[in-house]
């Protein structure tokens, strides 16, 4: 017998908290690292541009844990990306194995998000609640978690691509023309991603006959 939409419910935040929860997560996982980055690069270069930026993440994750007990999946996964690439540039010290952090950034992101996406927690549900303040007033619907799971191995599947891309682009391209190319490409297809995950979310309410209703606090 399918649910009936009043005891299926997907609660969000009011607008105003909605914006202040996406633009918080958004500082805390790229903003305050962005930071980091430009002061490193002003006093020391380089090395010290990657290293900066890594610290920062690896400080707000610290801080999160002491105050809120977690860490924030998207701060995880930053500070995660952001220390490989780290650890590479400053090791080697070679435009190479500089140019290898791209597509090895985007190989991590690949496994994570496999490794999660057959599990009861895939990682854009976590996303979801963290990013956005998605919540469910009951317990999980079966067609939600199919959809959470499937949109993680989907987004799996686009940081799959863009290590190959990269890697094929990283021998063939020249190296200002690869990093403009490379950040166009990672622009584009997270808003290609996101609108399409957006369109699939909202195709999968329609079917499951879950309601959504904004939060009263």
């Amino acid at each position: 017998m399918r649910p009936q939409t009043q005891d299926w419910q997907i609660e969000l935040p009011r607008p105003y908290r909605l914006l202040l929860t996406v633009g918080w997560s958004f500082t805390e996982s790229i903003g305050l690292p962005a930071i980091g980055y430009v002061l490193g690069q002003v006093l020391d270069g380089r090395n010290a541009a990657m290293l900066g930026g890594a610290a920062v993440l690896w400080l707000i994750a610290i801080v999160r844990k002491g105050v809120t007990g977690s860490v924030p999946g998207l701060v995880m996964i930053s500070a995660l990306v952001m220390t490989v690439q780290a650890a590479i540039a400053v090791s080697t010290g070679s435009v190479l194995f500089f140019l290898i952090q791209f597509p090895l950034g985007n190989l991590a992101l690949a496994a994570l998000f496999a490794w999660t996406a057959p599990t009861g927690t895939p990682l854009v549900a976590r996303l979801a609640a963290e990013i956005v303040g998605l919540r469910q007033t009951s317990l999980r619907h079966p067609s939600l978690n199919s959809f959470f799971q499937g949109v993680t191995w989907l987004w799996a599947s686009l940081f799959f691509l863009m290590t190959v891309g990269f890697s094929v682009m990283m021998v063939t391209e020249r190296l200002t023309l690869f990093v403009l190319l490379t950040t166009a490409v990672t622009v584009g297809v997270v808003v290609v991603g996101a609108g399409f995950s957006a369109l699939w979310f909202s195709a999968a309410i329609r079917k499951s006959g879950v309601g959504i209703r904004f939060a009263t606090a």
